[in-house]
């Protein structure tokens, strides 16, 4: 089968579609078969050599959404024919979901959603449960002030949705251009990305990776949560800074599919390229400027 794969970092150039072996499931796993998978900044950090070994093969993608086409053993959730979506929420992997056949455990899969296809449906896993795991760690109640940096992003714009459906204020800051499109999705407040951030939030969420300067925007003893896999800004003024490591969660994912089934959270598509593109596709996300995810079609 054919899979993205990353033999030495680089530039878009260095990604590669190459043949290799249709994985096999284990107990407790299923085989998909790829409809759709996602393109993320974190593939774009793989492809570029975070915590590269030298002659490692390196597999793309996280997400994906298909249908289930073999299973392993003590399989009880899932049978041959399921369209299903799933995480590969480890990083450095040979095989990731950017192929024609990705097997996961079945923790990380859940069944896909009925409303939207796989293309859409693809864009939930990772974002979503980043967005979600954020949220738990923040763990802010009703009427409580949260601020999202790059909010017009995917995990931006579903924390806006999750958070203001609990009743949390948010203030979405992005460009200009994004304010009407994040209010819709349930902001309250803006910032425009050039302009200083306010301060005296309960919470803030830095998936823009500002670092010290959103951590000035937190009030004293509140909390701090960004994206970054690597030690956060130096806690202060009794701030509690929190990494989120996104994990797979079937539970969790289901929640996001019944959010998205019932129209409370937002899916949202940039452009879609065929599996043998994936150079493109990597390159229009260093290009910047997207809104919603690129998706890959094997």
């Amino acid at each position: 089968m054919r899979a993205a794969i990353v033999t030495q970092p680089g530039g878009p150039e260095a990604v590669e579609i190459l043949d290799v072996p249709t994985p096999v499931p284990g107990p407790k796993q299923v085989r998909i078969k790829v409809e759709a998978a996602t393109v993320n900044p974190i593939d774009a950090a793989t492809r570029q050599g975070y915590r590269y070994e030298p002659g490692a093969k390196r597999g793309l993608g996280w997400d994906v959404a298909g249908t289930v086409d073999a299973v392993g053993t003590d399989v009880e959730e899932f049978e041959v024919g399921d369209a299903v979506i799933g995480i590969e929420d480890r990083m450095l992997v040979p095989l990731g979901t950017q192929a024609e056949y990705v097997v996961l455990n079945t923790d990380h899969v859940a069944a896909a959603p009925t409303t939207v296809g796989a293309v859409e449906a693809a864009t939930i896993p990772l974002n979503g449960l980043t967005a979600l795991q954020a949220l738990g760690l923040l763990e802010l109640s009703a009427g409580q002030t949260l601020l999202i940096t790059g909010a017009a992003g995917a995990v931006g714009s579903y924390a806006i949705e999750l958070a203001a459906a609990r009743g949390i204020q948010v203030t979405a800051q992005a460009s200009a251009s994004d304010e009407p499109a994040l209010r819709a999705l349930g902001a309250t407040g803006f910032v425009d990305r050039n302009d200083e951030l306010p301060t005296g939030f309960d919470a803030v969420l830095d998936t823009a990776l500002i670092g010290d300067a959103a951590v000035a925007a937190t009030r004293d003893g509140g909390r701090f949560a960004w994206l970054l896999s690597q030690a956060g800004p130096e806690t202060q003024r009794g701030i509690d800074v929190n990494l989120v490591r996104v994990r797979g969660d079937a539970d969790q994912s289901a929640h996001l599919v019944r959010l998205v089934d019932e129209g409370k959270l937002t899916v949202r598509v940039a452009e879609t390229f065929p599996l043998d593109e994936v150079q493109n596709a990597h390159k229009r996300l260093a290009d910047g400027g997207i809104r919603g995810r690129l998706v890959l079609l094997p």
